[in-house]
């Protein structure tokens, strides 16, 4: 499973879906080989959650995913008892007048209900544990987090101390909403990733869109590039979204942008009417087309 060198992970996140270059490859390639977790930061749409997902189909390990939100707490994290299956298991008790329960009858595996952080630790298989959006957590949920990745092992009251059976491949992102701690960033192999550039972008629409065409395809990075530049829009195309517009060119059988196809199509890589509406007041696709040709 685990690659043998840089250029083979490179090749293996490539037939993954995934491109990138020499220094992303390099980071992920050490958080690999050193069993580190692997903190990705950027902007949202850069492609943070994807390299979680891509590792995952390129070291053929499964996807647990923990999506984090504000208030999210231990028991949606890590694990919960199934109340429902031990109320019916007293009720049957009383039914059948069988012996009193006892709590070990109770809270036992059988009435354990995993949650991604204890699945991900007490999988027979290597998993890759993608943690997702880490900013959006509490300060107390991230300490927490800490603790669990630090021993991967947890305490459950009822249980004793459960200890990892794999250590999970450990993917976290954030948008950087809030600062994380100190203590989290240490123990993780960080990685920042930004917009790609146009070359890079036209070689993920060549990989994922090989039909496009290479005019199409550097109509559309070089037009992407300009927008994401432009300090008046707010809310920047993903990558996501470039594909998206892309894939609709081709549908509609487009060999390269125009002025007014840019303003047919504006809807698939604007997703904010304050910035269609900047965009026509302001920029004009006549404009963009005289900077990206």
């Amino acid at each position: 499973m685990f690659p043998q060198g840089i250029r083979e992970l490179r090749e293996r996140l490539k037939k993954a879906g995934y491109i990138c270059d020499e220094e992303i490859v390099l980071t992920v390639y050490l958080a690999l080989k050193l069993n580190k977790p692997l903190l990705i930061e950027g902007a949202p749409g850069v492609g943070k959650t994807e390299m979680g997902k891509a590792l995952s189909r390129a070291l053929e390990a499964g996807l647990i995913r923990l999506q984090c939100y504000e208030g999210l707490d231990e028991n949606k994290a890590l694990y919960e008892w199934n109340y429902q299956k031990q109320l019916i298991r007293i009720q049957l008790s009383r039914e059948l007048q069988q012996e009193e329960l006892n709590e070990s009858d109770l809270f036992s595996e059988d009435y354990l209900l995993e949650r991604p952080l204890l699945k991900a630790i007490r999988s027979e298989n290597k998993k890759v544990l993608l943690i997702d959006e880490v900013d959006k957590c509490d300060h107390e949920f991230e300490a927490f987090l800490f603790e669990v990745l630090s021993d991967y092992q947890v305490s459950i009251p009822e249980l004793g101390t459960v200890e990892a059976r794999n250590i999970p491949i450990v993917v976290l992102t954030s948008n950087s909403e809030r600062e994380l701690s100190d203590a989290l960033r240490r123990r993780c192999i960080y990685l920042y990733l930004d917009y790609p550039t146009v070359e890079r972008e036209v070689a993920i629409i060549n990989h994922q869109l090989p039909e496009a065409g290479e005019k199409l395809s550097s109509n559309v990075a070089r037009a992407v590039e300009y927008l994401r530049n432009d300090g008046r829009i707010q809310k920047k195309p993903s990558i996501a979204e470039t594909l998206d517009w892309v894939r609709a060119l081709v549908e509609m059988d487009r060999e390269r942008l125009t002025s007014s196809l840019i303003n047919e199509t504006l809807n698939l890589f604007l997703k904010s009417r304050n910035d269609q509406r900047t965009f026509k007041e302001e920029i004009g696709a006549p404009q963009m087309m005289e900077q990206i040709n």
